[in-house]
């Protein structure tokens, strides 16, 4: 027996350097993959857009290999037609998102931020792309609630940077008593929805539309109780890019006319068309 410790102790040194190798090649990996957020990032500069794009379904979003969401779909169609090249930065977190959209880092901010009076004084929004409107996503059980009233004393999760937190500051005034906010600094409105689905958290707050592309995934959650009237939702540049502005709106006009394409898109992504939109 003693004879065989060496042998042993030598395989338990090959094993621990097989495990140590194999945990490099895990961490290496994983840094390869990981940014979906790069807070560095430099302009492009030249004729390339920088657009900031939120990681949602109906956003941006990456199945397999397959790229796809509505907003980077149109965005797509919209470079090859204009010849103007795009380079697209996947953002999970809004205000990292802002904060490059103000120092220059991104030309366009595409995500689920719905145009407020506010927030016009602060940056330049495109005319609307589409309409949606702000729900409140809970579990499918017997305590679900069923009106906005009921959630006086609640706390309610949402994305930090988004405008849904003015929104439910107004709901607790309209209803005349606190709702509680607890703004998330990590995760965007498609992990809340798990973390609701998997009961970490009670309440969160997210536009309809992702609720909606989410809900077969999902399917335990009640997104029944709206939180905000419909509201439009646009692109955001900043406040001083008006020449960026007009052309992302008369490229988007010049899409419109492209009726099969057009429509198509809001076919696949919202399962029917709505009608042109108007500021």
């Amino acid at each position: 027996m003693r004879q065989q410790q060496p042998a042993k102790r030598g395989q338990m040194i090959l094993y621990l350097t097989l495990l140590a190798v194999v945990v490099a090649c895990m961490v290496a990996l994983s840094m390869c993959d990981k940014p979906l957020e790069t807070p560095g990032t430099q302009a492009s500069g030249g004729d390339t857009l920088d657009i900031a794009i939120e990681y949602s379904p109906v956003t941006y979003y990456t199945y397999d290999d397959t790229l796809g969401g509505y907003n980077y779909d149109l965005l797509r169609l919209m470079s090859e037609k204009n010849g103007c090249p795009m380079k697209f930065h996947p953002i999970v977190t809004l205000e990292k998102a802002i904060a490059g959209l103000a120092d220059g880092r991104y030309d366009v901010l595409v995500a689920q931020f719905p145009m407020t009076a506010g927030d016009t004084s602060r940056f330049a929004f495109t005319d609307p792309i589409y309409i949606d409107q702000q729900v409140l996503v809970q579990r499918r059980n017997s305590q679900a609630i069923h009106s906005q009233l009921d959630l006086a004393g609640d706390t309610v999760w949402v994305v930090k940077g988004s405008p849904m937190i003015q929104r439910i500051a107004s709901l607790s005034r309209e209803i005349g008593d606190t709702i509680y906010v607890h703004v998330d600094e990590l995760y965007g409105p498609e992990q809340l929805m798990m973390m609701v689905s998997g009961g970490e958290i009670r309440y969160a707050v997210v536009n309809r539309s992702i609720a909606r592309a989410m809900s077969s995934r999902l399917p335990n959650l009640d997104r029944s109780v709206a939180i905000s009237l419909s509201q439009f939702q646009s692109w955001m540049v900043a406040k001083n890019r008006h020449g960026l502005c007009d052309s992302l709106n008369a490229w988007h006009n010049q899409m419109k006319l492209d009726t099969a394409a057009y429509l198509g898109l809001q076919r696949r992504y919202f399962g029917g068309t709505f009608p042109t939109l108007a500021r």
